[in-house]
């Protein structure tokens, strides 16, 4: 019988009770994620169908089917911290349709830590946040796309860290950090698959003072070395330090490192004499060599030497969908290399930003992933 006018057509629940799991597991993987996951608090059966195997087969595609439309595609952002935004609310930059939006720090997970202190957000990657939490020995990792959390405690007290890295892993994920120590800097590895610590001792020391994170690459961490310049290599499994044998280009006035995470390993260097940087390139390591790629515009090149002045300490890089970004502490703005298309571009600042901001501004690449384990 056909529904009256002015009328919304329903399906009879007692069909839609017995509709065969395979097409509702169908139905449910072209949703919008957004909508998806209103749909945890509806009813217990969605709820379980969504964390079921086959539901996750449904929903991951293969590395070659990754474009396809038969799966809800992921937002990806950047996401940047900074003193001025307090302990309440992180911009983010929707890469994909080009907006500005808030992550609110007051969500359940979050609120009892963000509402007593200022927590600080250290890293990023897979999917995960790692936070620091003041006055005391731990770090927060959470997964805010599905509300999941963990607190790890460091094993002693007090202590002070030179460095953090948050890096995916076969069962999980792993974070490397530098202790600082009265009588000597150890590397610590946390390993979720077995929820514990590993201390390695022979830290190198020639490791630059301002190498904030480590390069994920193949399941070695790569750190750039204080003049002469030169890479280090951290085995998160093995916990041996090494030096690459490859030789860098010549006349550098900095040495920033990328990852693409499939392989791919990047160098943006500054290239000129006495501490000046007169242009900036980028190369990529190929066997034994690394390969120039693209030189930055003049123009773009005088902006990011002016902002900078010529502190390059304060610049870093990192990978984001396809593109290689290259941020500075003390600037609103980021230049970032679009690899596909071989152009370079800069992202405005964010427009909550205050007007008299200070240094302190932290991007990251954030790509929410629903079944990232904390």
């Amino acid at each position: 019988m056909a529904a009256r006018a002015g009328k919304s057509q329903e399906m009879d629940p007692g069909i839609w009770c017995h509709l065969p799991v395979e097409l509702l597991e169908h139905v449910l993987s072209f949703l919008p994620l957004k909508s998806f996951f209103n749909l945890l608090c509806t009813c217990k059966r969605f709820k379980s169908l969504i964390y079921s195997p086959s539901f996750l087969a449904k929903y991951s595609p293969s590395p070659s089917s990754s474009s396809s439309s038969s799966s809800p595609a992921l937002s990806s952002f950047l996401l940047l911290s900074h003193p001025q935004f307090y302990r309440h609310r992180l911009p983010l930059y929707d890469s994909a349709i080009g907006n500005w939006r808030n992550l609110s720090l007051t969500c359940s997970i979050l609120l009892p830590y963000a509402a007593t202190t200022a927590i600080t957000l250290l890293s990023a990657a897979n999917g995960l946040l790692c936070f620091s939490l003041p006055n005391s020995s731990s770090f927060l990792v959470c997964n805010l796309l599905v509300g999941s959390s963990r607190v790890l405690q460091f094993p002693g007290y007090p202590f002070a860290f030179e460095m953090l890295t948050l890096v995916p892993a076969p069962n999980g994920y792993k974070i490397f950090m530098i202790a600082s120590g009265s009588s000597s800097n150890n590397a610590w590895v946390y390993d979720s698959g077995v929820h514990s610590w590993r201390e390695f001792q022979g830290f190198d020391p020639t490791l630059s003072d301002n190498c904030h994170q480590g390069v994920y690459c193949n399941g070695v961490l790569y750190f750039c070395t204080s003049e002469p310049f030169s890479i280090a290599c951290f085995d998160l499994e093995s916990g041996v330090w090494d030096r690459s044998v490859v030789e860098l280009p010549g006349e550098l006035t900095f040495v920033k490192l990328v990852s693409d995470g499939e392989g791919k390993l990047y160098l943006v260097g500054g290239i000129g004499r006495n501490g000046i940087s007169k242009s900036m390139k980028l190369w990529e390591l190929e066997g034994e060599n690394w390969v120039l790629v693209e030189s930055l515009p003049e123009f773009m090149c005088q902006k990011l030497v002016s902002v900078c002045y010529h502190n390059y300490e304060h610049v870093y890089c990192f990978w984001h969908q396809e593109t290689i970004c290259v941020c500075c502490y003390t600037w609103p703005e980021i230049l970032y290399y679009k690899v596909a298309r071989r152009t370079w571009h800069w992202l405005p600042k964010c427009p909550s930003l205050p007007d008299k901001w200070s240094c302190g501004f932290r991007w990251f690449s954030f790509v929410p992933e629903l079944y990232a384990q904390v």
